[in-house]
């Protein structure tokens, strides 16, 4: 039989060519069960190429059971394979999906949708600058970690973390947020939204109730549909979530009562207390998320809701993607102390652990004060844009506009007043190429009221005052 398998010079070795064309060949049925290949002789001589790619070809197909040797009579298709094989379009199975699919099936990640081209004066919030990272000594901190590893370095790693980390981790926050642990307590994780993936699969079964912020962080609802938790929407007003209005039981209670995502509300200290007194009525676990608690322009930042549980009900959850940058992908939970071995096992489960030695280099960066001397830097530099985009606001939409959720975080909200649409007034903005970012995807109950996050941490001074100038335009 003759074969046409085509060759070139740019397609890799040439014995992995002719193995590639001679699988196609059985996989598409040209040869079938039983069928018998040219010898390794006459197949180099059709493709004028040396035997020995040939034979390399052939003992691959036979060491993957494509092929089956006979002595004294030449090589054969095995059975079941060529043209006996089931016949599909390569795609069209229906595979059933579990809930959890099909809820992940469902899910857009928070995010994904690129516009058709960047627009120039982007609001992005989701994102910190960068620019005042140290990346050289960053990189000479890791490169010192890599070459300094043993082989027992290299191996898998405990699954809550490295203990230097957590140990860093704890003295850091203690300083810093009042939070009240120990390293037991602290499990290292790919940032704060696999945190609370694991805090789905540990505390919730199907049809639990949680009760939500509303408005709220996206990634926190979409892990709680995917688990089939049954969500109760608890209003936000000008202090942050409503503990009056909880439901009277609820397996969790997710927050952000530094900066409420996204409001930007913080959370006064006697409904930190009330929200505590709530848990404990309704043997409900608060999962605090303090994505971005070090970023505070008024005073110090507050206090965590964590170091003000006496009960242990409180699951405090932080990130570095905010602070470093969100490719290291690197967060961390605080578990009470009867959690604690759940989340690490539940970790372990999920993926081992996560990747050492960046959890090494960051633990010295933070044990040696460069990660506090960071913030330092970050705080100047954000405190400086938020004054212009506040002074900027004033200016160009005085009268038009309140502004809520400026006194920390990176990121405040504008709510235009009158009768407005979302939808129209962020493609205005777009024409006169300003990104900004609407709320109402922020609630789980229809929108009340039209609100636009403006994000200013990755924002010129210059690009802030004429992005402000041109969405005052758009909002006419």
């Amino acid at each position: 039989m003759s074969l046409a398998i085509p060759l070139s010079r740019s397609g890799g070795p040439l014995f992995r060519q002719v193995y590639t064309g001679l699988r196609e060949a059985i996989l598409s049925g040209a040869f079938r069960a039983r069928d018998r290949f040219p010898s390794t002789r006459e197949l180099a001589e059709q493709l004028g190429i040396s035997r020995t790619a040939v034979l390399a070809a052939y003992d691959q197909l036979l060491a993957e059971g494509f092929v089956v040797g006979r002595a004294g009579s030449g090589t054969y298709v095995s059975e079941g394979l060529g043209a006996n094989r089931p016949r599909g379009d390569g795609g069209s199975a229906r595979l059933r999906l579990s809930r959890f699919g099909s809820a992940a099936a469902a899910t857009t990640p928070i995010g994904s949708a690129q516009a058709a081209a960047p627009l120039h004066y982007d609001f992005t919030y989701r994102r910190t600058s960068v620019e005042t990272f140290p990346f050289e000594l960053w990189r000479r901190i890791l490169m010192r970690h890599v070459r300094k590893a043993s082989l027992r370095a290299l191996d898998y790693g405990p699954a809550a973390g490295s203990l230097a980390l957590r140990e860093a981790i704890c003295a850091h926050l203690r300083r810093s947020r009042a939070v009240i642990s120990d390293p037991s307590q602290v499990i290292i994780v790919n940032g704060s939204q696999q945190a609370l993936d694991l805090a789905a699969r540990i505390l919730l079964e199907r049809g639990d109730p949680v009760a939500l912020e509303d408005p709220h962080y996206q990634g926190a609802r979409k892990v709680f549909q995917a688990a089939g938790a049954r969500l109760h929407a608890v209003p936000v007003d000008g202090e942050g979530l409503d503990p009056a209005k909880l439901p009277a039981h609820a397996k969790i209670a997710f927050v952000t009562p530094s900066h409420q995502l996204p409001t930007g509300a913080i959370l006064p200290l006697a409904r930190r207390l009330a929200l505590l007194e709530w848990a404990q009525r309704a043997g409900a676990v608060v999962i605090e998320d303090d994505y971005d608690g070090e970023f505070r322009y008024d005073g110090q930042p507050l206090e965590s809701m964590q170091g003000l549980d006496t009960e242990g009900r409180v699951i405090y959850l932080g990130t570095f993607s905010r602070t470093i940058f969100p490719a290291l992908r690197l967060g961390y939970l605080i578990a009470p102390k009867s959690l604690a071995p759940a989340f690490t096992g539940a970790k372990w489960l999920a993926d081992r652990h996560t990747s050492t030695l960046e959890q090494e280099a960051l633990a010295e960066f933070i044990a040696t004060g460069a990660y506090e001397r960071h913030l330092r830097r970050a705080r100047r530099l954000n405190a400086r844009r938020r004054h212009v985009l506040l002074e900027a606001i004033h200016r160009e939409l005085d009268g038009r506009v309140t502004v809520t959720g400026d006194a920390s975080g990176v990121h405040l909200v504008v709510w235009p007043r009158g009768r407005v649409s979302e939808k129209a007034l962020i493609a205005r903005a777009a024409a006169r190429n300003v990104a900004v970012y609407g709320i109402s995807g922020y609630f789980l109950e229809p929108a009340r009221q039209v609100g636009l996050l403006l994000g200013y941490s990755r924002m010129k001074d210059a690009e802030i005052r004429e992005g402000i100038r041109r969405l005052g335009e758009a909002i006419g």
